[in-house]
């Protein structure tokens, strides 16, 4: 009998039960935790005669000498791996020999011994209940559904790091549909050993004792030799809750060690649990099917580009599909920390004619809002690659959010989608505008993307069933192709051995993600993955630098700077400012500009080459003022109507508009042709792609004479590596080069210098300071 002094105060389970001969001799290791002293009371009223031993006051050595009945191991503060002492050695040990249970810190030693990794769960909770849902076979047995348990925790085993030795048996549901949020209890699959996170010694936790109760009726060190609960009765063995036949496999404590059906694959279980979290979605106001729809007719959707014709551009033999991908079921973590749009950016400049955006949050980590991002980050730049959402798909609903959060095409995996389902789903994102990519794996797979007419066709290398990788898969479907597809390769790949045979078998396209998320260079990597080099690469001689001479008055010193090479000839047309030009002089100027070539007039061989591969936008921008032939007419305006800087633009011919007071952003879209924008250093939006042409950073209002501060400037070009800058503030010839000095090494991202009180002499331009500061800025290397 229990020791007749321990009372249980709990609203259920009052009664002590007999001894247990099975329990003899049961070990309960301390983590140091005052609930150890509950844990030994319930065993104890449960029949177990119980030792207890603090987690650095016993040897391995000497528990192997008492001979154990059973292992419990307690709660406990801190990380299973630094703070539980002996624990997980002896898990180690006596794992399969003898039934081992872990209650908090004692279930996180046995996820963190066979592999798996606790984490911060994002919730602490103290003396907390919350509803538990079981599997209700091991110390589940019996047991209701939805029986509040006590929690003490912040950290949890993952969903991700799950060990293939364990199984999830309990958990704290996530949303309507009970989908599976924190893990709650494992058990592993071939030995006798459970976990529970939660505490079932507490007296908030309904049925803690009849937990305890189903752990000490467990025998063995593994399932199949544990045979405390089977019965021979009519032919059928019952263990822990389940019916088998007698001729059936070993089955014992709720764990079925061979299957009568087959386990369901992790692309069964993904794809369940994105049904229910897409059923769950459409239920919250703004994301509704008639919101998303609305939404689409508003005509809100980023402008999209044709998937099958960026698929056919690329710089290498082969297309790129650069995949953004923090995790995967089969690799686990691979990246955390990533940011994605700027992922997607290093992808694009390194040549890639797709990025593809995992959008799977539970077991890829992605998001739609990564998506989102990197559609973003890619506005404005030329010959951007097309975007994919790589996700789960098998509704329309999520095709539309697809196109809504700027996605030019989707995946289709035929092998979970019915032909029918399939075909419609393709029907629908061709209305939208795009082009699937058709997923296949096999050779039936294959008749039915080419029975559906898709003009993409994607061979994952990687079975979805078993996970297992082989490169020759998409080889063997090539001759089943229709003739006018594209073959993209998906999976498996990691460097140029793995692409050689894809090259000579007419494959289009190969995907890559893992190998691509690891690289230290994106640009080498990709290089030599697919061979070649990109025609904007770093080889190429740097551009030259740009002159602007601002604060022109007169069409004397309009000739004088073209003659001595300007790029651009700056009018002040901000009534009141010393240096505003009238229209008949503004006029003046205008016919010069149009009239006069530079004397060094730019070459088609200085171009750099566009046309298979994405170049960053204000690169872009900048190349495309310096080609011009003759000096562009800028035209200075600061805080005047849209409507007059339009009716200026118009009257005098500008070929740039410069905004130098808070004019909105956006303004750049309303206004035909290029807008230089002024910013200060720290202004929000000086990065912004698809608007200004060139940001220019100047040290005050412009025409001060007052020097910038060059730490500002650099600070500026470091925190964006793909800016280039108008720089102004009281620049000289005689200090030009001295400042570009002092930015180092990112004094090629200066495109334009500008200058205005540093070619005056007593308030008026000074022709022979405007030759002077010309032929300094263009002798700089």
């Amino acid at each position: 009998m229990s020791d007749p002094r321990l009372i249980d105060h709990s609203p259920s389970n009052p009664e002590p039960c007999a001894q247990l001969p099975n329990a003899s001799s049961l070990i309960l290791i301390d983590n140091y935790d005052s609930f150890t002293w509950n844990v030994y009371q319930y065993l104890v009223l449960e029949g177990a005669n119980v030792t207890v031993y603090r987690n650095d006051e016993i040897t391995l050595e000497k528990l192997i000498d008492i001979k154990p009945s059973q292992l419990v191991f307690s709660p406990g503060p801190g990380h299973p791996d630094n703070d539980a002492g002996i624990s997980c050695e002896v898990i180690r040990h006596f794992a399969g020999k003898i039934p081992i249970f872990g209650v908090c810190m004692g279930e996180q030693c046995i996820f963190s011994v066979f592999g798996g990794k606790v984490e911060v769960t994002g919730e602490i909770l103290h003396g907390k209940t919350s509803p538990l849902r079981h599997d209700s076979k091991g110390v589940y047995e019996g047991l209701p559904q939805n029986i509040p348990v006590t929690r003490y925790h912040s950290l949890a085993g993952t969903h991700l790091s799950l060990p293939e030795s364990l199984e999830v048996t309990s958990w704290i549901s996530d949303g309507p549909d009970g989908d599976k949020g924190i893990i709650m209890g494992v058990r592993h699959k071939e030995y006798v050993i459970e976990g529970v996170q939660f505490h079932p010694e507490s007296i908030l936790t309904e049925e803690g004792r009849h937990i305890l109760r189903n752990f000490l009726k467990m025998e063995g060190g593994t399932w199949a030799e544990n045979t405390s609960r089977r019965s021979s009765s009519k032919g059928t063995v019952v263990v822990h809750g389940i019916d088998a036949k007698k001729d059936d496999k070993a089955i014992s404590n709720g764990h079925q060690l061979t299957p009568t059906r087959s386990k369901q694959s992790i692309l069964e279980t993904i794809f369940e649990h994105r049904k229910r979290s897409v059923r769950a979605q459409k239920l919250v106001p703004s994301q509704r099917p008639s919101d998303l729809r609305a939404s689409y007719n508003l005509g809100i959707s980023p402008p999209q580009i044709s998937f099958l014709d960026r698929l056919r551009q690329s710089p290498y033999g082969l297309s790129l599909m650069a995949e953004i991908k923090r995790a995967s079921p089969s690799k686990g973590v691979i990246s955390l920390d990533t940011c994605a749009p700027q992922q997607a950016r290093e992808y694009a400049l390194a040549g890639a004619s797709v990025i593809s955006v995992l959008t799977e949050p539970e077991w890829f980590k992605g998001n739609i809002d990564d998506l989102r991002a990197v559609r973003q980050s890619l506005e404005g730049m030329p010959h951007r690659p097309a975007v994919l959402r790589k996700e789960f798909i098998f509704e329309e609903y999520q095709i539309l959010e697809a196109r809504l959060a700027g996605a030019d095409t989707i995946l289709l995996i035929v092998k979970m989608l019915d032909e029918s389902t399939l075909r419609n789903l393709y029907q629908y994102s061709l209305s939208l505008g795009m082009e699937p990519l058709v997923e296949v794996n096999t050779i039936e797979e294959m008749d039915a993307a080419n029975r559906l007419g898709a003009k993409v066709i994607g061979v994952n290398n990687r079975n979805l069933t078993s996970f297992e990788v082989d490169l020759d898969t998409t080889s063997r479907l090539m001759h089943k192709v229709s003739k006018g597809s594209i073959v993209c390769a998906l999976s498996g790949i990691f460097g140029p051995n793995d692409v050689t045979a894809y090259k000579i078998n007419g494959v289009g396209a190969v995907l890559v993600g893992e190998a691509l998320m690891r690289a230290g260079d994106t640009a080498a990597f990709v290089r030599n993955l697919l061979g070649g080099h990109l025609s904007n690469g770093p080889s190429e001689p740097k551009a030259d630098l740009m002159v602007k001479i601002c604060g022109t008055r007169s069409p004397e010193a309009t000739k004088v700077a073209i003659e001595a090479g300007a790029d651009m000839i700056g009018i002040i047309l901000v009534e009141g400012r010393s240096r505003c030009v009238s229209r008949d002089t503004a006029l003046a100027i205008s016919q010069i500009c149009k009239t006069a070539f530079k004397p060094h007039r730019p070459t088609a061989a200085g171009k750099r080459s566009m046309k298979n591969t994405a170049s960053e936008y204000f690169e872009y921008t900048s190349d495309n003022l310096r080609q011009q032939e003759r000096a562009l007419l800028v035209g200075v305006f600061q805080n005047q109507s849209l409507d007059h800087i339009l009716e200026q633009q118009r009257v005098l011919g500008l070929d740039i508009v410069q905004l130098h007071g808070s004019e909105p952003i956006e303004w750049a879209c309303l206004i035909p042709g290029p807008v230089i924008r002024r910013f200060g250093f720290k202004d929000p939006g000086i990065g912004r792609r698809g608007y200004h042409a060139l940001p220019l950073l100047d040290s005050a209002l412009g025409g001060t004479g007052k020097t910038l501060d060059v730490s500002n400037v650099r600070e500026t070009l470091e925190a964006d590596g793909g800016l280039r800058v108008v720089l102004a503030g009281g620049l000289t010839a005689g200090n030009i080069e001295d400042i570009l000095d002092q930015i180092q090494d990112y004094r090629h991202r200066i495109a334009v210098v500008d200058v205005s009180s540093g070619v005056e002499e007593d308030g008026e331009q000074s022709l022979e300071k405007i030759r002077t500061f010309i032929t300094a800025a263009k002798s700089i290397n």
